[in-house]
């Protein structure tokens, strides 16, 4: 069952990690924000523009790079929606990552819920880009959701209207029943984190 509403609603990062001007991924994102405006604030976060992870830029940081950091940072959970490149990761999402992490031990992702969506022509669904993912999220601290599990697969250009919106039908009602448990996995690790703050304030005050 879906949990109550958090107030206010939590804020969400949304990375795509496809360029492409007529991405199924893009669209697919498109509708999980559209069909979450309810419980989350979905806020697309841009990784076209930065540059290759090069550790030597760390003492000056182009601003894109910097913008990327800061609006990370800010967000409450953060949800990856990506293609599968060569049973991977595509390299501008991997270069995103990376320039996240950095420098050591400040890393933006560190204990940010998240949940990977993985869109596909194929019948696979991206399975292994889904997968390279989950592995990441362990490094970086960051408490994935596991289920539903999102392999989408066999999508095209007529799984959507002329607004970019998904057609009514199962792989609509895939899309909303995963974005809800996201939804409830942000609120649910958000809670968590609280009630932990608030169970080590009592101790240190007892």
């Amino acid at each position: 069952m879906h949990l109550a509403m958090p107030s206010p609603k939590h804020q969400i990062g949304i990375i795509v990690g496809s360029l492409r001007r007529d991405s199924i991924n893009r669209k697919i994102a498109n509708s999980i924000a559209a069909f979450t405006s309810d419980w989350l604030e979905c806020d697309f976060i841009e990784i076209g523009d930065l540059p290759l992870y090069n550790e030597d830029d760390e003492g000056n940081p182009a601003p894109a790079v910097q913008t990327f950091r800061d609006r990370v940072r800010v967000v409450d959970g953060v949800l990856f929606v990506t293609p599968e490149y060569n049973r991977g990761v595509p390299g501008v999402l991997k270069n995103a990552i990376d320039i996240g992490s950095r420098p050591y031990g400040q890393s933006v992702w560190d204990k940010k819920p998240a949940a990977v969506v993985t869109v596909s022509p194929g019948a696979i669904g991206g399975f292994g880009s889904n997968h390279h993912l989950r592995q990441y999220s362990v490094f970086l601290n960051m408490p994935m959701m596991q289920q539903p599990e999102a392999y989408i697969g066999q999508v095209g250009g007529e799984s959507f209207d002329t607004t970019g919106q998904l057609r009514d039908g199962p792989l609509k009602d895939l899309v909303i029943k995963v974005a809800q448990a996201f939804a409830d996995w942000v609120d649910l690790i958000i809670r968590g984190k609280m009630l932990i703050s608030e169970d080590a304030a009592h101790s240190a005050r007892s």
